[in-house]
């Protein structure tokens, strides 16, 4: 059923970028409140701000602030919601992918080639991204 997955990857691509801001905004609030300290550890704290952002909004709504924005979640190989330890697998597995070139290359590859827009991490776990359905 096509209309589940239509423009999903550049959907994608709306939500990464507020995502993006988001954990920006975090992780400058963060440094300054740690007297500018957290400069010295910026790449180990956006790293444990994007790993706690992702898989707790995942966790909770199946869904990041960005992802709620563009209208899409994740579903399971089941179609249910995330659990709180597939939220987590799955953001480390897109954090693994976004840390080296050739897997974030082959990741976006899979997302606008693939049938229902599935990065390399969703493919691993059996995750999908969906419209959201209208309520």
């Amino acid at each position: 059923q096509s209309q589940f997955y239509d423009d999903v990857p550049s959907k994608r691509l709306l939500a990464w970028a507020i995502d993006a801001v988001i954990i920006g905004i975090i992780t400058a609030l963060i440094v300054v409140f740690t007297a500018f300290i957290g400069l010295f550890f910026i790449p180990f704290l956006l790293f444990v701000v994007s790993l706690a952002y992702r898989s707790m909004s995942i966790a909770s709504q199946s869904a990041t602030f960005g992802m709620r924005i563009a209208a899409i979640e994740l579903r399971n190989s089941q179609g249910l919601r995330l659990s709180t330890g597939e939220a987590v697998l799955h953001t480390i597995g897109y954090l693994l992918t976004v840390s080296t070139a050739l897997a974030q290359i082959v990741s976006i590859v899979l997302m606008c080639a693939t049938e229902r827009g599935q990065s390399l991490s969703d493919m691993v776990l059996g995750t999908v991204m969906l419209n959201k359905r209208a309520r």
